[in-house]
């Protein structure tokens, strides 16, 4: 007998299905994290550090800096570029309602 002449009809189907749903929403939930993550960071740049302005006075460099720290500290993925991106995300969507968290960030990036 094999293995598969083992399991009970059906079985191994329908765990492989529960197994696949599961990652899927885990898959969701940390998406839709990242991307509340990301408007966040920009939402407290544009009102903490350039007090809801289009740009901060000090401009570039600063973004520089705080990616430099924020790097050393998290790793990768919050380089200045990213920042300016979430940056944007925030003054495209100042309102968190209106972001639609099914999009992923790649999707809003691209956006």
């Amino acid at each position: 007998m094999t293995d598969k002449e083992l399991i009970p009809g059906g079985l191994y189907q329908s765990i492989a299905a529960v197994i696949v749903s599961a990652r899927q929403q885990v898959r969701q939930a940390v998406n839709q994290q990242v991307v509340q993550t990301y408007w966040h960071i920009g939402r407290l740049i544009v009102e903490q550090e350039q007090q809801g302005q289009a740009r901060a006075e000090y401009g570039k460099q600063q973004l520089e800096q705080l990616s430099a720290r924020l790097t050393a500290e998290f790793g990768k993925g919050l380089d200045a570029r990213n920042l300016r991106y979430m940056r944007a995300f925030y003054q495209q969507y100042p309102i968190w309602n209106a972001v639609r968290t099914e999009l992923s960030w790649t999707h809003y990036r691209t956006l």
